[in-house]
């Protein structure tokens, strides 16, 4: 059994294969609908790692590469035009 040190060595082992941090254009058609989905699952998994830094394989990712990611979600929202309705979403939840 792969111990949560060794799977997060892998990982830093993966992200660290020469070509990794070339930019790629991605041509992606999704629905709104998963937009919002994708975004919801961005923000959890990046506050997973705020609130359980003792498991979470993210503790090895760069906090740049975090914000990128972040900024990945929001620009999705934005071309989608669901900034507002995901605030409004978001305080709902709160």
């Amino acid at each position: 059994m792969l111990t949560t040190n060794d799977i997060a060595k892998v990982y830093d082992t993966i992200l660290s294969i020469p070509g990794m941090n070339e930019t790629v254009k991605i041509d992606l058609r999704i629905s709104r609908k998963n937009v919002l989905l994708l975004n919801s699952v961005i923000e959890r998994g990046l506050k997973v790692k705020d609130d359980d830094k003792s498991s979470n394989l993210l503790n090895s990712v760069p906090q740049e590469t975090l914000q990128e990611l972040k900024a990945l979600a929001g620009d999705c929202l934005q071309k989608a035009g669901l900034i507002e309705l995901n605030e409004k979403l978001t305080s709902l939840g709160s």
